[in-house]
């Protein structure tokens, strides 16, 4: 990115439940990046899985963030309302034939190893009963990281046609994503680790749209005692509706950042503010971390070494 261009980031979640801690690290860590370049911050819903979505859960998602400090700037985006842009992005990547109809099952892919072979190129398959697959020709095999610096994924991965429009009708996540923060004008995404694989697809479809390509920093994941990372489908807590005193300064802890010993005697805002003054990306670690919750619902981190 360039240096002179004003800093956008963004927190971008799903609503198939409530946040966690693990939520509330990603969130705290992408609101500081942003506050402490004097950059705007947004919030989007994204809500493309109907099947996945929790009934209630965007809304209390929403009323989470402004419980715990992290107001957002402008209207929030959500992708319920977005299918005709994405609609506009996958035919004109029909028309320049860098897309393809593709009909092979789940299972036989599976047998392939887990990465489509690009069975289906040359068949010209219609849209019934098909997935969209982007047609490859600008593999993106490393990126850097702003905090876990240079990272390269596996070539299968990086040189895969991979699906952008659903079987099933859904438009995929790593279309509506790319599509959504080109739109919005991000600079820097900053996001857990779990997501570092599915960068170098969003890179390549950036480049093959002629888009900018914005920053990445990766955090990293809350652990539970099994070694699991926190999350909705592993039943990780919601995050409690009390003091959010406690869980922030947790969460600060957690990505390394300088915490005063007399916080209690600080007001919420003058937490955050205090964090965005002092963010500093060296002070992240850089392996994942285990979470051990206690009765009273504080949370205390530990590095896992």
């Amino acid at each position: 990115m360039n240096s002179s261009s004003p800093c956008v980031g963004r927190f971008a979640p799903s609503p198939s439940g409530e946040l966690h801690f693990g939520s509330l690290i990603a969130a705290l860590g992408s609101y500081l990046n942003a506050r402490a370049q004097q950059g705007r911050w947004l919030v989007r819903i994204e809500d493309i899985d109907p099947p996945r979505e929790v009934a209630g859960a965007a809304q209390q998602i929403l009323h989470q963030l402004e419980h715990y400090g992290l107001h957002w700037d402008g209207d929030v985006l959500w992708q319920s309302q977005r299918h005709e842009a994405y609609r506009e992005v996958l035919n004109w990547l029909c028309q320049e034939r860098q897309s393809y109809w593709c009909t092979c099952p789940r299972s036989r892919i599976q047998q392939l190893g887990g990465f489509y072979d690009g069975h289906c190129r040359t068949l010209q398959h219609g849209p019934e009963h098909a997935a969209l697959r982007l047609r490859q020709h600008q593999p993106v095999y490393q990126f850097h990281d702003g905090l876990q610096g240079l990272l390269s994924v596996d070539a299968r991965m990086a040189e895969e046609d991979f699906i952008i429009h659903r079987r099933d009708g859904l438009f995929a996540y790593n279309l509506a994503v790319v599509v959504d923060d080109h739109y919005q004008g991000v600079t820097e995404i900053v996001r857990g680790a779990d997501l570092i694989e599915p960068t170098v697809r969003q890179i390549t479809l950036y480049q093959q749209l002629g888009w900018s390509v914005p920053d990445y920093l990766h955090l990293p994941l809350a652990l539970n005692p099994d070694g699991n990372k926190l999350s909705k489908q592993n039943h990780a807590p919601a995050l409690p509706a009390g003091d959010p005193r406690p869980l922030l300064v947790a969460a600060l802890r957690f990505l390394g950042q300088p915490v005063s010993d007399g916080w209690a005697d600080e007001t919420q805002a003058q937490l955050l503010a205090a964090a965005v003054n002092h963010w500093d990306i060296a002070g992240i670690p850089r392996g994942n971390m285990l979470t051990t919750a206690f009765s009273n619902g504080s949370l205390q981190a530990m590095i896992s070494r």
